[in-house]
């Protein structure tokens, strides 16, 4: 009964955070016209842009990024048993910069003009390379995994593998004028305003589809928790299922880095928060427990991103970072017993 009662909190908090990202911003628009924009009937041509082409995608991709990120950080804190662990610990979000650095930076350097400066095709570009790098790298962890044996070393490696890709990037910047080094660095503030029209769509279908998918492995998930040996004897393929949720949670970290930019904290903070909210490690709660609340936060990081009275918006990762600390720090304190 208390859960199903923080469920519905957590619901009325997405649709309140949804409506307020539609409200609020440096436009003021009342509400009655907003509705009315809503439902086709405004003739204010500049509101209408506004809402439709501005705050209902940015709203969407807030959501939906939000609660990919949060399942993504669940699953490898799940996976890897260790509660410092993120949707970047194997270097997936590095392997999306990579393959941004190479549209931005790589092509700027080798052709004279950087693909990101193509307008549409350019952004259509820095996604394709997001998700190509994110992906690659992905793919050598997985296939690392088949050949080491234990989570430990796993995790060293996918940190190593993000090093070196840090370092690629930076010799490609060493080599790339000012003002592709600038587009980098702006899409590597992470953004939800980025994605409109037909990208939002797609980015909204696509995270339709990975989300219910991820929770597919719930029930591997909970037995994961058991320990390894446990879990064999229950009949669980342990290899087979642990490969399974890092790509679950690698492609919905990729799928994300490539239309939002590098978007921190969420997919940390997020998991944490929902054990001491539940006060249980089940993940048939803390699955979709966890994607609300990430959808939640991250409309409220957005609001307060493009808050009434800034010049444009916050840096996204910023307000992550400013939300997510104090809340890591909180529960961390006062919670009881062992991760």
């Amino acid at each position: 009964m208390k859960q199903s009662f923080l469920f519905i909190l957590i619901v009325l908090s997405i649709a309140l955070f949804f409506v307020l990202n539609l409200l609020l911003g440096t436009v003021h628009i009342p509400m009655l016209d907003i509705l009315r924009i809503l439902s086709g009937g405004n003739d204010n041509e500049i509101w209408y842009n506004i809402v439709w082409s501005s705050r209902v995608p940015q709203a969407l991709t807030a959501t939906m990024a939000g609660a990919g990120l949060a399942v993504s950080g669940l699953q490898m804190q799940t996976v890897f048993c260790n509660p410092l662990a993120g949707p970047s610990v194997l270097g997936i979000s590095n392997g999306a910069s990579l393959g941004v650095a190479f549209v931005v930076l790589l092509s700027g350097s080798l052709g004279g003009v950087a693909l990101s400066r193509l307008g549409y095709l350019g952004d259509v570009a820095m996604s394709v390379g997001a998700i190509v790098g994110a992906l690659s790298i992905m793919l050598l962890i997985l296939y690392v995994a088949q050949k080491v044996k234990g989570d430990v070393t796993l995790l060293i490696i996918g940190v190593m593998i993000g090093y070196l890709a840090n370092a690629v990037i930076g010799v490609l910047k060493f080599f790339s004028n000012e003002e592709d080094i600038k587009a980098y660095v702006v899409w590597g503030l992470g953004s939800f305003a980025r994605v409109s029209g037909d990208q939002m769509i797609l980015f909204v279908v696509l995270m339709l589809i990975l989300l219910p998918l991820s929770m597919l492995l719930v029930k591997p998930m909970n037995l994961l928790l058991l320990g390894d040996d446990y879990a064999r004897n229950l009949g669980l393929d342990v290899q087979r299922q642990r490969m399974l949720v890092i790509a679950s949670s690698g492609i919905l970290v990729a799928i994300v880095t490539a239309y939002c930019g590098p978007i921190m904290f969420i997919g940390l903070a997020v998991p944490h928060l929902c054990r001491a909210i539940f006060r249980t490690s089940d993940h048939r709660f803390l699955m979709p427990a966890t994607a609300l609340v990430g959808a939640s936060l991250a409309l409220v990081c957005n609001l307060i991103a493009r808050m009434p009275g800034f010049e444009g918006a916050l840096p996204v990762n910023s307000v992550t970072a400013l939300v997510g600390a104090p809340v890591i720090a909180y529960v961390l304190f006062h919670r009881k017993g062992a991760y």
